[in-house]
């Protein structure tokens, strides 16, 4: 990226909290921007609402880089509105927010957003007020950027400062992890700053407003970023200034490219890597082409052309790269700065806990009972109270051997903890540990297999460059390193930008070197996309593809984000089955890919498949009751106020839920058979499911219980489709039959718009973000258009105002 000449960082690898900073330490580099001691640089705000740290990320990785473009931010979250005036302010604002669940404000935005929608406001509250907006949208149990509510939180913002006089000096942003903020984030953020000094030359002209000539310039002239599919070429160098740039810049990149890591810029370099000679034995080659340098990988296989010139067959893989970007001059990020002081110190035998796993739980053996004090620290806002170790009475595998996903039920016995109550709709939180294997794996892949009992101490470094540092909370003090490996980081995140850039300090191979520099660096984005995020490769597997990488425990601590809980929703009803609690889940599987010889489970199911799986009931078998006791987990129930049957049962609601995504509406269910029996004189709405499947004799979860819910009246309607049994059809019978619950759903428009909108009914769907819910979204607009006769806009409002009554709800996941 460009300003006045110079390099600037940049932003797309600084997505996990506290993992971004520029460094300062390139002598002489900037000297032409040392400030006289008079200088007052112009000021702008920075504010943030994050639920997860993303959009903190990206905030403090702004504030960061101001004073390099002669700019002072003022850093703040939107919940701390002791620091910062809005009222009264009169600099540049710029928001970073994100969007969480059903399209809520994140935790430290929802009192901010309720002040801005107070009423009482007039329309001139903010006239003064000249801002800059950027939402990120990411997936917990949300969708990509057909979801409804994508990115609501900034829209909510901007709409009400629109509403309240403030004026845009910047065009929105609007990014979806879904899809890679980057893709948004990255020029959104290129041209920030050229919009700032706009925006700052105008406002010191007129106080009064934002001047719209050469405002409107400067905004012509600015990228304008907040369209959602914007599309950048990031293979390829087209920029003449680039080039330019990247052939002045060797002397600084053969630095980079050297041993000593303190040459490093404090912005962005285009590096032309001049890579040192390879190791004895390596395959690597070093070439001179036009006055940048180019770095050739391992050859595989060589053929002799018909004029004996060798010719290379190279396929591109994580660890290879070919032409263009193999012979490309790199821009890539500047190398963060450690903020970190991690220490192993040996204990006394005496003072070893958590090795003797003899007594415990097989689930936890390095879970001591001094560890599960520290376990309450590192969970955040839960406690005791909220908090619950229980046994698994029951585990039972929905699908066929034969399925294309394998799907269970595990049922949870909470009998012990009366006031662990749940109502239909409600999910909870599963407290796993990173897998043994790859713990195992990562003490070996670091030279630290022999230190794993060692106490950790981690402190911040007193030279730190990095604002805003501090030690991660969810690190607690006096734990072992095998514990900080199993139940603190997260060791299957993918790896961030920022991350790779810094590994690339530690690679003792020049080819390596390269190709990291490659995948963290502007033009090397799809690159990283396809090998890197897409497939969801961790740490661990990065490193072993990278052999010559030794990285530093400190880097993984300052880099890796704490180890989350998985959310799950509730398969049942407190009224069905008292003093237990049901949930399904397919086990997730990752292929086998370039970095990943063989193929693994999810996390978190692939560890409940292997704790369950010497005890787990078949489909077919019966249940034994002389079967061993199963382990305990550690969940955490998570109330859902919205995603709940309506509270008069004379109204009727439909559910959409394929696959999995049926299990919250059979704890809807079973709770309506027992208002039934209990209230035989009562009024009930009428109730609909649509669910769908690939094979109606391989995965159709809950057939018999649906039909026991048709038979005994609960359930009005039960829509079934199945998407693969139609391949043994003739074509015309296969067109002929719905494939997928959006086209059930369009088979029963008419009355499902009475429902909606005559009766005032409710529509839940539950399950896949990216495909089902899109195109379920999409069939109800198709549906209210063609039932009620109104054209795209008047659906997309009618639509949105079930939303916003709350009677469309959705829990879905990406």
């Amino acid at each position: 990226m460009k300003f006045h000449g110079k390099d600037c960082q940049s932003f797309f690898s600084c997505f996990e909290k506290d993992k971004f900073s520029s460094d300062r330490g390139g002598a002489g580099l900037f000297s032409c921007r040392v400030s006289m001691p008079c200088e007052v640089k112009p000021r702008f705000v920075v504010l943030y609402g994050s639920q997860k740290g993303q959009a903190q990320s990206i905030a403090e990785g702004i504030s960061e880089v101001a004073e390099e473009h002669g700019l002072v931010a003022e850093l703040s979250c939107l919940n701390h509105n002791d620091k910062y005036n809005l009222e009264k302010e009169n600099a540049p604002v710029v928001f970073i927010v994100s969007t969480t669940g059903d399209g809520e404000p994140p935790d430290n935005a929802l009192q901010f957003v309720k002040r801005i929608k107070k009423k009482t406001l007039p329309t001139d509250h903010y006239k003064h007020l000249c801002y800059a907006l950027l939402g990120n949208f990411y997936y917990e149990a949300l969708g990509d950027t057909n979801y409804a509510n994508f990115c609501n939180c900034g829209k909510t913002i901007e709409r009400r400062l629109q509403e309240l006089g403030a004026k845009q000096f910047y065009a929105t942003g609007y990014a979806d992890d879904g899809v890679g903020l980057e893709v948004v984030v990255d020029p959104w953020l290129e041209g920030l700053w050229k919009a700032i000094k706009g925006a700052l030359s105008n406002m010191a002209s007129d106080r009064t407003g934002y001047m719209k000539g050469e405002a409107g310039d400067s905004l012509k002239e600015t990228p304008d970023s907040s369209i959602p599919d914007v599309q950048l070429n990031l293979l390829s160098i087209t920029d003449h200034q680039n080039r330019e740039s990247a052939r002045t810049s060797i002397e600084t990149a053969s630095k980079f490219a050297s041993a000593a890591s303190s040459s490093s810029s404090a912005t962005q370099t285009a590096v032309s890597d001049l890579r040192p000679a390879p190791p004895a034995g390596s395959l690597g080659l070093a070439s001179q082409s036009h006055g940048s340098a180019s770095v050739s990988t391992p050859v595989p296989e060589t053929q002799t052309g018909d004029a004996g010139v060798p010719r290379v067959a190279l396929a591109a893989s994580l660890t290879h790269s070919l032409p263009p970007l193999s012979e490309s001059s790199l821009n890539v990020p500047a190398l963060p700065p450690p903020y970190l002081d991690v220490s192993l110190q040996e204990v006394d035998t005496m003072e070893q806990v958590g090795d003797d796993t003899a007594d415990k739980p097989i689930f936890l053996p390095y879970f001591t009972l001094h560890l599960i004090n520290v376990f309450f620290q590192i969970a955040g806002p839960l406690n005791k109270e909220t908090l619950h170790e229980v046994p698994i009475s029951r585990a039972v595998q929905l699908t066929r051997g034969d399925s294309v996903k394998t799907a269970l039920l595990l049922e949870l016995d909470i009998s012990a903890y009366p006031t662990m109550t749940y109502q239909p709709g409600d999910s909870f939180d599963v407290f796993c540990p990173n897998s043994a294997v790859e713990v195992e794996g990562m003490l070996h892949r670091l030279g630290l297999h022999e230190q794993r009992n060692h106490r950790v101490h981690i402190s911040l470094r007193k030279d730190t460059k990095k604002k805003g540092a501090h030690v991660p909370s969810y690190t607690p003090q006096n734990m072992s390193l095998l514990y900080l490996l199993t139940w603190c980081l997260e060791i299957r995140s993918v790896p961030k930008k920022a991350f790779l850039r810094a590994l690339v300090e530690h690679m003792g191979d020049g080819v390596q070197r390269r190709r990291l520099q490659e995948l963290c660096s502007k033009q090397g984005s799809a690159d990283y996309n396809l090998y890197v995020r897409d497939p969801s490769l961790g740490v661990l597997e990065l490193l072993t593809a990278f052999p010559s990488c030794s990285p530093p425990l400190s880097l993984l601590v300052e880099h890796l984000p704490k180890l989350q809980p998985r959310p799950y929703s509730a398969a049942s009803s407190c009224l069905r089955h008292p003093g237990k609690l049901h949930f399904v889940f397919n086990v997730v599987e990752f292929p086998a890919c370039s970095g990943r010889p063989a193929g693994r489970r999810g996390l978190c199911t692939g560890w409940l498949f292997d704790l369950i799986n010497p005890v787990l009931v078949f489909p077919g078998k019966d249940e034994t009751s002389g079967s061993p006791a199963l382990p305990k987990i550690h969940v955490s129930l998570r109330p859902n106020c919205s995603f709940r049957p309506p509270a008069d049962l004379s109204v009727p609601f439909v559910m959409v839920g394929p696959g999995t995504g049926v299990a919250p509406f059979i704890g809807f269910l079973q709770q309506r058979e027992k208002e039934r029996q209990e209230n035989p004189e009562a009024k009930f709405g009428e109730t609909w499911l649509f669910f769908g499947c690939r094979h109606r004799d391989r995965d159709y979860l809950f057939r018999e219980e649906l039909k026991s819910f048709v038979s005994s009246g609960t359930l009005s309607h039960l829509k079934v489709c199945f998407s693969r049994d139609d391949q043994e059809e003739d074509a015309a019978a296969s067109a002929a039959r719905p494939r997928y619950v959006q086209h059930n759903l369009l088979l029963n428009g008419q009355l499902i718009m009475d429902i909606l909108f005559k009766q005032n009914g409710y529509l839940y769907v539950c399950g896949d973000a990216k495909n089902m819910a899109k195109d379920v979204n999409d069939t109800l607009m198709e549906m209210i258009k063609m039932e009620l006769q109104v054209d795209q806009l008047d659906a997309m409002k009618r639509l949105a105002g079930l939303r916003e009554e709350k009677r469309y709800l959705q829990d879905i996941w990406g």
